[in-house]
């Protein structure tokens, strides 16, 4: 989709403010603590055979709704020759659906501004999160569950008839490896009209967002993902040389958000071609075979089933965990569903460096089990906090976790999304290296600039959702 000059100056404007007099930066965290303790949450873990609507299925076993929708959780037989481990068996869950992530937009006085819901989700670590405006899978929003309908959802589907244009429209991958070819459309529609804000909503421009995401499991995943779609447009390097000359007059800019602002409009000082980077994925694509095949869950390898969880006989990777759900804000005020609890924290990191003066970023391409098409662009490293004292730990896992603080430029934890995995946190890392960092890496990575990652992002299923996480969190200001 192409996005007109004047939206990319738009974003970029909004991504500059970092306050704004509709919902002051400084009083947010008071007013999404006012909205958690306005509503009453209970979760209840309890036994596959309590659960109402939800059945393992006669025939493949599977776990399944009774409406046939939603989403279910299935076997899976993969083999491939990516990585250590060729063949596996692993449940995962199934969700044809693709469901709306959206934004609504208005400007006041001049600045783009976002309306976003403080949403509880059953496997929320704090309950409540900042989430998309609209967040709802397609058996939400056509009510399966004959609860009420998505507040907004009128101006996603077309019903509301007002002053609006789509500026950002994607559809994107979840996790990969929890997820089979799971896609959700990820828009954002710029309204004129005026609009009535809800009680749980509130207006915040994208620079005030970038600064709440410096924090833990504060902005949900749905959130992330939308908002790393995000263009900001192409420039020459002689708009940029301006562009810099300018902000340094200002002696309090801070030369990393700087730098990222340049790496993510710069469109000149490319290690790479574009069309070399394209060259490269399609290679990977052709190099690594992705073969997977449904099963039983009760055909599994090393995978057990018990009263209350199925879980891997190792206790490694995760587990499937039934729970009742009373959330009083909800379109349905109770219900019951399984979650996917993680076995450990899990680690996202990508190491960047400036090369001819411009912060690259270290890219893999990563085969997992659910990829639409064999691979998808990873940060650095992405792995479960248990692999990482094995013998063939992941590339630069150790430098990672030896490096030095000062090099650090991001570290926070962030939430998966809580409507299917049960309190996930990873942490989330960007290191900067210094010059002596050798440029030559594994044939599976690339170093890539935030402009050449963001034209990436603009097509569907290349970045995968933890490079989507990461990107959402660059600060420009």
């Amino acid at each position: 989709m192409t996005i007109k000059n004047s939206a990319n100056i738009d974003f970029l404007n909004s991504a500059l403010v970092t306050d704004s007099s509709l919902m002051p930066t400084g009083q947010f965290m008071q007013w999404i603590l006012a909205r958690r303790n306005a509503v009453h949450v209970n979760i209840e873990h309890i036994k596959f055979e309590e659960m109402v609507n939800w059945e393992f299925d006669e025939v493949s076993n599977n776990l399944v709704h009774s409406s046939g929708k939603f989403f279910s959780i299935e076997g899976l037989e993969v083999k491939t020759n990516w990585g250590k481990v060729n063949e596996w068996t692993q449940p995962i869950i199934n969700q044809p659906e693709i469901g709306f992530l959206g934004i609504i937009a208005k400007k006041f006085n001049g600045v783009l501004h976002f309306l976003m819901q403080s949403k509880i989700e059953p496997g929320n670590i704090n309950y409540v999160q900042l989430s998309p405006t609209l967040q709802a899978t397609k058996s939400n929003y056509t009510k399966v569950h004959k609860g009420k309908t998505p507040l907004y959802l009128e101006y996603f589907n077309g019903e509301k008839k007002c002053n609006k244009k789509i500026i950002l429209d994607q559809l994107q991958s979840e996790q990969g490896a929890r997820f089979r070819k799971k896609r959700n459309r990820n828009i954002i529609i710029q309204i004129e009209d005026d609009i009535e804000v809800h009680d749980d909503f509130c207006w915040l421009t994208l620079g005030q967002i970038k600064v709440l995401l410096q924090m833990d499991n504060l902005i949900n995943m749905d959130s992330r993902t939308v908002i790393s779609g995000i263009p900001f447009g192409n420039y020459s390097k002689d708009v940029i040389e301006l562009y810099k000359t300018m902000t340094l007059l200002n002696e309090d800019v801070n030369q990393y958000h700087l730098g990222m602002l340049i790496s993510s409009l710069e469109n000149e000082d490319h290690l790479h071609k574009f069309e070399d980077i394209v060259s490269w994925i399609t290679e990977m694509k052709s190099l690594y075979e992705l073969d997977v095949r449904p099963i039983s869950l009760n055909k599994l390898k090393d995978w057990v089933k018990d009263d209350r969880s199925i879980y891997h006989k190792e206790h490694k990777y995760f587990k499937v965990i039934p729970v009742r759900a009373s959330i009083e804000n909800r379109e349905v005020s109770s219900w019951t569903q399984p979650l996917v609890e993680s076995a450990q924290e899990g680690l996202i990191a990508f190491i960047i460096k400036k090369i001819n003066g411009v912060y690259h970023f270290l890219v893999q391409a990563k085969l997992e089990a659910g990829n639409f098409d064999i691979v998808e662009l990873a940060p650095t490293v992405q792995c479960l906090t248990g692999n990482y004292k094995v013998v063939n730990s992941p590339p630069f896992l150790d430098y990672i976790l030896s490096v030095d603080k000062s090099k650090i430029r991001y570290d926070t934890f962030q939430s998966e999304e809580g409507g299917r995995f049960y309190r996930e946190q990873n942490r989330n890392l960007i290191i900067e290296v210094e010059d002596s960092f050798s440029e030559k890496i594994p044939s599976n990575y690339m170093w890539m600039t935030l402009n050449q990652l963001n034209t990436f992002v603009s097509y569907n299923n290349y970045l995968n959702i933890q490079t989507r996480s990461l990107i959402a969190s660059i600060r420009f200001a």
